[in-house]
């Protein structure tokens, strides 16, 4: 088997993932955003069977902030988009590149072949890290 000759999503994502509880008040996802340095949480699945969810400071601003909503009383669930966009670790980075454009969205969370979280790809961490191969 000849070795790799593409970048691959593995190689450019973000591997430190910020994971948080459905069930979490939205203030404490904005803690943890804040803490963290990042502006989007890995909502976690309640089972194998669920799907993984994300929570992005924008949809808090939206629809939470905007719409004079505790942010103590509601909930990350509903806030949070679900299921979240995955790409596995071995696509092509241009492919993934592709994929999140043609969808609109600037990140994805990055999965194995068993569909646990590995980290996090956004086109701007995609731009910053690519090389021309």
């Amino acid at each position: 088997m000849s070795e790799k000759e593409y970048i691959s999503v593995a190689d450019v994502m973000v591997r430190d993932l910020h994971i948080i509880d459905r069930m979490a008040p939205v203030q404490h996802a904005i803690d943890l955003m804040r803490e963290a340095n990042v502006t989007s949480l890995v909502v976690d699945r309640r089972d194998l069977a669920d799907e993984f969810g994300l929570i992005i400071i924008d949809d808090i601003a939206r629809k939470v902030i905007s719409d004079g909503r505790s942010t103590l009383r509601t909930s990350v669930y509903e806030v949070m988009v679900k299921p979240v966009l995955t790409l596995p670790a071995d696509m092509n980075v241009k492919y993934a590149v592709r994929l999140l454009v043609r969808v609109g969205m600037d990140r994805a969370l990055v999965v194995d072949s068993e569909r646990h979280p590995l980290g996090m790809a956004t086109l701007r961490d995609i731009v910053y890290r690519h090389r021309d191969t």
